[in-house]
């Protein structure tokens, strides 16, 4: 029973230093010209910017449309950074 305590609390320490290196890294996004994005590994995004060439009432729908695949592409970057750095530190963890 300890030793099953030991494991867990192992695994909490190894998921707070992997929550803490996740908030450290950064991944910039430009899949879409005119919009940069920025996100840390824990997904919060750090900054949007958009190209003043973007930004008329004519271009709304485009800009909007283009936003959210820019904002889908960052998060899947980010995604894979987190799983690969889950993969590094939790080598066989189920799921990984």
């Amino acid at each position: 029973m300890l030793d099953k305590m030991k494991q867990l609390m192992e695994m909490k320490r190894q998921a707070d230093v992997i929550k803490r290196e996740l908030d450290a890294v950064t991944v910039d996004v430009q899949d879409v010209r005119g919009i940069r994005i920025t996100i840390n590994g824990s997904q919060n995004f750090r900054s949007i910017e958009i190209d003043e060439t973007l930004l008329n009432a004519a271009n709304k729908a485009r800009l909007q449309a283009e936003l959210l695949r820019s904002l889908n592409a960052a998060i899947a970057k980010s995604q894979g950074v987190a799983a690969q750095k889950m993969k590094s530190v939790l080598p066989g963890f189920p799921g990984f």
